[in-house]
């Protein structure tokens, strides 16, 4: 009782009426409004009351008519065919690179971070997330790797780069292809790394390695099984496919209101227990699961810092209204990673039992230095380059 920091608001009767309604878009909308006014305290601060309040999250048991409603939720708002698929993606990816540049590192990874220590910079859990998944391709000189939602570009650039494999990456949006397709030409690696606009859905041939990164949010429920059946079908027999998502400890449920209608309309976190159903129908072997718990708190975090940083000249070029929509977005999602039971898993996925080893060592010896210090790896960047 009495602990944490004080919190004061002041509403509207216009916004007292939507958060009563729909607590998720009415909390949002009223931020977004001005109908929510901090007189102590602010936004964090009442995220941070909100996530300590909230009862025990137990929906194991749910009546026929509620599970019902999130079946007929699902069908409704995630039926993502090409066309709404490329307008969902439009929406979010498409607002700008130099929006995206103010508050992601410098690679423009826009995913969960991974932290193997707690003393690293987003530059460096961003460049160790690449290393954990590479490490999960089990990687080899010349294999052929498929990059689903690839962004703009930077795991498919570092995959290739670092491991000297070909890269295939496929986007829906425009402004990440564009991007993409420059850096690469910069990078000197476009005769190794391409990128396409397309659908999953619509590629032939196949391929050794397979990685998707923060896409299969995008997927959609209804599509879960046609995603799966893509992977095994471009699969090599031998190959290995590592799918990277949001996910809720939670059961199946539907998106928050304010998401859908703001930010990735189109969008779902799933529950682990429905991405396994479809995978088993698939035919495929999982060899490896892992649950990422508080990554992505701190990651938002570090967005958040970065966007407040900047948030003067983002809304010159955006607006005010905008710089509090994201605001309310990125602070609402942190808080959903640290007491509203988000987290992020990584499936490792093949057509054969025998595709990876049998343990996991070999990951953690090819991931070896991102254990060590952040210091002890500056310190050896540093006499290297003094040697140079």
């Amino acid at each position: 009782m009495g602990s944490g920091p004080p919190v004061s608001v002041r509403i509207t009767r216009r916004a007292e009426w939507w958060i009563a309604c729909d607590p998720h878009l009415g909390l949002g909308q009223a931020y977004l409004d001005g109908d929510l006014v901090f007189d102590r305290g602010g936004l964090e601060d009442l995220m941070v009351l909100i996530g300590r309040n909230l009862p025990a999250d137990d929906r194991s048991h749910r009546g026929i008519l509620d599970r019902l409603w999130v079946a007929l939720a699902h069908r409704l708002r995630q039926n993502n065919d090409r066309g709404h698929a490329q307008r969902n993606v439009a929406h979010h990816y498409d607002l700008g690179l130099d929006l995206y540049r103010r508050f992601l590192d410098e690679d423009l990874q826009y995913s969960c971070a991974y932290f193997p220590r707690d003393d690293l910079s987003l530059e460096e859990a961003q460049a160790a997330k690449k290393a954990h998944l590479a490490s999960k391709l089990r990687l080899e000189p010349g294999l052929r790797v498929l990059d689903i939602g690839c962004g703009w570009g930077g795991l498919a650039l570092s995959l290739a780069h670092g491991h000297d494999v070909e890269v295939l990456g496929i986007t829906l949006s425009t402004e990440q292809l564009a991007t993409a397709k420059a850096r690469a030409e910069a990078a000197g690696l476009a005769h190794r790394v391409r990128f396409a606009l397309a659908d999953y859905r619509e590629l032939g041939g196949r391929y050794d390695r397979i990685v998707s990164v923060g896409m299969f949010e995008h997927v959609g429920q209804p599509n879960y099984l046609s995603f799966f059946e893509t992977l095994s079908d471009r699969l090599t027999e031998q190959g290995i496919a590592v799918v990277h998502s949001i996910g809720r400890r939670s059961p199946p449920g539907v998106t928050s209101t304010f998401i859908r209608k703001y930010i990735f309309p189109g969008g779902y976190v799933p529950a682990l227990s429905e991405v396994v159903e479809a995978v088993e129908q698939s035919g495929l072997w999982i060899t490896d699961v892992e649950i990422l718990r508080l990554h992505y708190a701190k990651t938002l975090r570090l967005w958040r810092e970065r966007f407040a940083a900047e948030r003067r000249r983002i809304a010159l070029a955006y607006g005010e209204r905008f710089c509090r929509m994201w605001e309310f977005f990125l602070t609402a999602s942190e808080f959903s990673f640290r007491d509203g039971g988000h987290m992020n898993f990584q499936l490792q996925l093949a057509r054969r039992v025998d595709a990876a080893p049998v343990t996991r060592d070999y990951m953690f010896e090819s991931e070896r230095n991102f254990l060590k210090p952040a210091s002890q790896r500056r310190n050896r960047r540093q006499a290297l380059g003094a040697r140079s």
